[in-house]
This record gives structure tokens, sequence and C-alpha cells, in this order.
């Protein structure tokens, strides 16, 4: 246990920051995982920017890394284009 009225206070933070981060890593694999079900090509277009725009906003909070981000878009993208095959 920290002695240090900051150190107290990191520990708090940290324990806030982790339950949002947490929250957000698991909309980003919950909406991930919804798409990628979906075997209807007009209804993966349809939840494609729903998807992308999660993405997005856990690469701005800084939760995932760019090239992570790029990767789940590019992947995500791929398998909606098979679809329409």
């Amino acid at each position: 246990m920290p002695n240090l009225k900051a150190s107290i206070k990191d520990v708090r933070k940290t324990k806030k920051r982790t339950v949002r981060n947490k929250a957000a890593i698991s909309e980003l694999k919950t909406t991930l995982k919804a798409a990628r079900k979906l075997s209807d090509h007009a209804a993966a277009i349809k939840a494609l920017p729903k998807v992308i725009s999660v993405i997005d906003k856990t690469l701005q909070r800084g939760i995932i890394k760019k090239n992570t981000a790029a990767r789940y878009k590019s992947r995500i993208t791929t398998f909606v284009n098979k679809l329409k095959k």
C-alpha cells in the first residue's frame, strides 16, 4: 500500500482507468464478433460504419495502437467484401 498522498491518488486513478479501458475493449470485441457473425452482405455493409466508429473511438482514447486499429479495420472490411461474392 502506498504511503504518499500522490501515490494513493495514482492507485485510485489507475483503478478508474482500468475499469473504463476494460469496458471499451469489451465493447470493441463485442462489436467485432457481432459483425463477423453476419452472413448477409447488406446487413454487414450497414454494420460496417458502426464497427469502424468503435475502432476509431478506442484508438482515440489510446486503448489500442494505430496499427492494431488499422488491422481490425482491414480485416473486417475484407470480411464484408468477401460476403459480396
